[in-house]
């Protein structure tokens, strides 16, 4: 199984594992929400503790034999946190169930408090005083999976992150606002790539916008401790607790203030902010006009008042605020209503006066569903008060409404290479030639590699697998298991056509599979040889476009040959009495049949993966065929002010991009489909049985 399928499994067990324990206690979500994430905090802080000591030990001084015992400023400068015994997550896990694991856990985050000034106060403590012993125990076994000490990089990153998601998801807290996804944070941090300075975010939720920061500095081999300085504002003294756990655990400080953004500015950083990275509430109608008409941080004025003295919507006042605490060469990036790029009165008027310093830099609209708490589209907004002289006047418009993956019904995001697929149409247009045909590279290079896996590779627990060596094995060992019973039937049989047709499949199959391969190693050999020119990566995609055929080709034959197996076993159970055979070994045929549909899952997977590559290398290649940036319809231009003006000064990219002309989907399964349909189905009972079940305790507490 691929790591990320493995991961993404694990996060569903663990958080399933979790609520479970919350629906069979007397807790609501609100109540349980920080205990689980202090514990989620721990064990994220042990994965990075033994990551990092693996690193630091084998560097760490020796004298007359005794080598240094590991120090707190080893960690710090390894982003991560320093642990003492106590509160190592192995040594909660193994308390017996007479010790006081409320109290044990309490004594751990103590101790981290105690070591970690910037964390005094922070840390959930008296709230497992009110969870059963049994539960915790439960609860920190959970967490601790074996499979999770084997894999490498920051996998608990990822599950804390979901965490989060799931818990904003069910609006656990504050409404679940504390959250932004993870797809827009990190899309909007690969834009504007700090470097180096102040990032702030005057609404930082969570502090996810830090966490992705710190990640684009760390992607350039740098320390983000060491370049960057967080500040932000939150008006929720739990959420502020939960951002300064989520900059810990990362081993990133932060300040973070209580205050209300609208009529606070205790860090008093007009003008002085290198990185802006927000999303704040949208559509806010309830700010004190008259508290903020002369605040220095509204350099457009008001974007208007009603008769209520309220300003009407508050999005402006967020996009002012933005705007004037950067530096002469600050940027932003942030989230913002879609309402926002074309509102008309004194919306407008603020719009147009801050399109004509120039310093609106890009747009990037963004379908619906991909919030966890409000289903309303969106658009990023970029400002750079250092633009280039040939950009000074215009406006990068990206409509990727049409780009998303579907997540659940209810959710969307972006795959990891549709978020790369758009950065590369911000590199082009910023000249960055050479990163966009790296990328382009690096797609191919994965086509070739995804398809040499499909004939042997190794997952994250170190062990080799050949997906379609495996698959053919399989098959051959079902097929020998059902043998004895095949060669007992008279050869008039009605099993006989069924047979043919799986034996001669299985023959092409073979014959398929054999050319594959050398299809896969002669364009292994054209990827090291080619150079990463746009020429020879044009002519590249063009060569590999039959290994991608040829993928998808053997995922259809891979299908084919188990359901002929399949219907070979039924034809025989239903037709040929095979169940009052001695022949027919039940169990064994079972068995065979699980494993052999267990590897044509595996190899199908895999096989998905070297035409999914092609296909995003296709996406780039075809839109942007020069290398250079083009009007595509439907998903880019780059616009001047005058056209803006002409169309109301309105910021909504849909407006300019047009309409993509209609694509047909090669690709389309129907068989997918229907499985979608399924777990849609499946989630619309579970939605039912969830609101049944609050509605008869409503009832049950109202005495009805």
């Amino acid at each position: 199984m691929p790591q990320l399928e493995h991961i993404e499994a694990i996060e569903k067990r663990l958080w399933s594992a979790a609520d479970t324990l919350r629906s069979n206690s007397n807790y609501a979500s609100n109540e349980y929400f920080l205990p689980v994430m202090g514990l989620v905090f721990l064990r994220h802080a042990y994965s990075r503790y033994l990551m990092v000591k693996e690193k630091i030990e084998p560097n760490l001084p020796s004298r007359g034999g005794k080598t240094r015992a590991l120090t707190k400023e080893d960690f710090s400068q390894q982003s991560a946190i320093f642990l003492r015994p106590n509160v190592q997550f192995d040594y909660l896990v193994a308390l017996p169930d007479s010790a006081d694991r409320a109290r044990a856990i309490i004594e751990a985050m103590e101790s981290i408090e105690k070591d970690y000034e910037n964390l005094r106060g922070v840390l959930p403590k008296n709230e497992y005083q009110e969870l059963d012993n049994q539960v915790l125990g439960q609860l920190l076994r959970t967490l601790n999976p074996d499979e999770l000490k084997k894999v490498s990089g920051d996998v608990f990153g990822r599950i804390y992150e979901y965490f989060l998601t799931q818990f904003a998801d069910q609006k656990a807290h504050d409404g679940g606002e504390f959250f932004t996804p993870v797809s827009l944070v990190s899309l909007i941090a690969h834009v504007l790539e700090p470097e180096r300075g102040t990032v702030l975010d005057p609404a930082c939720g969570s502090g996810g916008m830090f966490v992705q920061s710190a990640r684009i500095v760390e992607e350039h081999g740098q320390s983000p401790t060491e370049r960057l300085t967080f500040r932000g504002l939150e008006k929720n003294a739990t959420t502020i607790r939960l951002a300064k756990m989520n900059l810990a655990v990362h081993g990133l400080e932060g300040d973070i203030q209580k205050a209300i953004t609208y009529y606070e500015d205790p860090h008093e950083l007009v003008g002085k902010v290198d990185y802006v990275m927000a999303n704040p509430p949208f559509n806010v109608d309830e700010i004190d006009a008259d508290k903020i008409k002369s605040d220095p941080r509204l350099p457009f004025g008001l974007p208007g008042v009603n008769k209520k003295e309220k300003v009407s919507n508050g999005n402006y006042v967020w996009i002012s605020y933005f705007y004037s605490y950067l530096s002469e060469k600050g940027r932003a990036g942030f989230v913002m209503s879609s309402q926002a790029s074309s509102a008309g009165g004194g919306e407008a008027k603020v719009r147009q006066k801050l399109i004509e310093t120039g310093d609106v830099d890009a747009m990037i609209a963004i379908r619906s569903n991909f919030f966890y708490t409000r289903a309303v589209p969106c658009e990023l907004w970029f400002l750079n008060r250092n633009k280039p002289k040939a950009h000074k006047d215009k406006v990068l418009m990206i409509d990727a409404r049409n780009v998303y993956r579907k997540v659940t019904r209810k959710i969307y995001d972006f795959s990891p290479e549709q978020q790369k697929n758009l950065q590369a149409i911000v590199w082009l247009y910023r000249g960055e030639t050479e990163r966009y045909l790296e990328l382009v590279s690096q797609y191919l290079g994965n086509v070739a590699e995804e398809a040499q896996a499909c004939f042997e590779l190794k997952d994250e627990m170190g062990q080799t697998a050949q997906p379609l060596p495996d698959y053919a094995e399989a098959l051959k060992v079902l097929r020998k298991t059902l043998a004895p019973f095949l060669s007992s039937q008279p050869k008039t049989g009605s099993q006989v056509e069924v047979l043919k047709e799986l034996e001669k499949e299985t023959e092409l199959f073979g014959q398929d599979i054999e050319l594959f391969r050398k299809s896969v190693q002669k364009a292994a050999k054209q990827w090291e040889a080619a150079p990463d020119t746009n020429a020879a990566l044009l002519k590249l995609t063009k060569e590999f476009e039959p290994i991608a055929e040829a993928s998808r080709d053997l995922i259809k034959q891979t299908d084919l040959i188990y359901k002929l197996a399949t219907r070979l076993i039924d034809t025989c159970e239903n037709e040929c009495k095979a169940k009052e055979s001695d022949a027919w070994v039940s169990r064994d045929i079972i068995r065979a049949r699980k494993v052999a549909d267990e590897a044509r899952h595996f190899a199908v997977e895999q096989l998905k993966q070297v035409r999914y590559f092609w296909k995003q290398t296709h996406w780039l290649t075809e839109r942007f065929p020069e290398a250079k940036l083009r009007e595509v319809a439907g998903l880019v231009k780059l616009v001047n002010i005058k056209e803006i003006e002409a169309n109301d000064w309105s910021l909504t990219p849909g407006r300019y991009v047009g309409v993509a002309p209609e694509e047909v989907d090669e690709d389309f399964d129907f068989e997918e489909t229907l499985r979608e349909i399924h777990v849609e189905l499946e989630d619309l009972n579970a939605e039912a049985v969830a609101l049944a079940a609050t509605i008869k305790r409503n009832f049950e507490e109202l005495g009805v």
